[in-house]
């Protein structure tokens, strides 16, 4: 396989005016992130998995992978509270084609560090595919920690980690794992760590503000390869401001859909029960003016 490497946009998914997944605007974002030198990581967090059905899952990975055309890298998050339907999805997933796909944790069981172990193990015996487990303990309630991960570097079939702890002690273990396992690669998830990351040797990161700012994000990938720290700081600083001040109104990935469809592209609303008042609107209005998001 090739590696999973640069900025993947943990892509939204649109909605009609019905509610309905609509697939000619997520074309049209899918090739917004192409342009700017983007991948495509669909059905996560900000992709409103768990509001989506399983049919919906599988159309949208279809148009990510069609609409990419090998232009860019496609990666599927495929996790399910149970194994077997985890397995199950993941195999379809997998069959159309994608490059790799993550697995969450199983999310309201409080499960132990076994029975995380036997889980990822399960999975990754049964895809054919490339498996990075994906860290998110704040809305699962389960925790990789770096000591499961280090028990399952070893699978053959499970390539990384993408981790949204949010904090860098949880990535900097992660990559301390890796630098023990050299098939073992780090995603960096929180935004505001994407430049961090790949100094201390992220392979890529997966970006939900890359939505909204995609030739940002992937200016502060290219200013690392490039050896230009002194801009890729500079950019990331933008970034982590951007970040703070719109995270802080409500549900992220609400947000992050909320300021997609006021830069101008109609992506629908959220799935995510937020309700944006008039003063929402207002903070977001002017953080798209001071920072010139449009």
């Amino acid at each position: 396989m090739e590696k999973i490497t640069g900025v993947y946009t943990a892509i939204v998914t649109p909605f009609d005016e019905q509610g309905r997944l609509s697939l000619p605007a997520l074309r049209q974002q899918i090739t917004r992130q192409i342009n700017a030198g983007n991948n495509i990581f669909c059905n996560g967090t900000n992709g409103e998995f768990f509001m989506l059905s399983e049919q919906e899952k599988l159309a949208i990975t279809a148009t990510c992978l069609e609409e990419a055309n090998g232009a860019a890298g496609v990666m599927a998050h495929v996790g399910e509270i149970a194994t077997a339907e985890t397995i199950r999805l993941g195999k379809q997933v997998a069959g159309m084609g994608v490059d790799a796909v993550s697995v969450i944790t199983p999310w309201f069981a409080s499960l132990r560090a076994a029975e995380l172990i036997a889980h990822f193990r399960r999975v990754a015996d049964a895809l054919p595919v490339p498996v990075y487990l994906y860290n998110i303990p704040a809305r699962t309630g389960n925790t990789i920690t770096p000591e499961i991960a280090y028990a399952l570097a070893d699978h053959p079939n499970i390539k990384g980690i993408k981790d949204s702890a949010g904090s860098w002690e949880s990535l900097e273990g992660f990559q301390q794992v890796g630098r023990q396992f050299t098939d073992f690669d780090v995603l960096t998830g929180p935004d505001s760590l994407i430049y961090r990351g790949f100094m201390a040797g992220s392979a890529g990161c997966i970006s939900g503000i890359a939505n909204i700012i995609p030739e940002r994000v992937n200016a502060v990938y290219r200013n690392v390869l490039a050896e230009n720290h002194p801009r890729a700081e500079e950019i990331q600083a933008t970034i982590n401001q951007i970040r703070t001040e719109l995270y802080g109104i409500a549900f992220s990935p609400a947000v992050v859909k909320k300021v997609v469809n006021m830069l101008g592209y109609h992506v629908g609303e959220s799935r995510y029960p937020v309700e944006f008042t008039v003063d929402d609107v207002a903070k977001i209005t002017q953080v798209i003016d001071r920072f010139s998001l449009r």
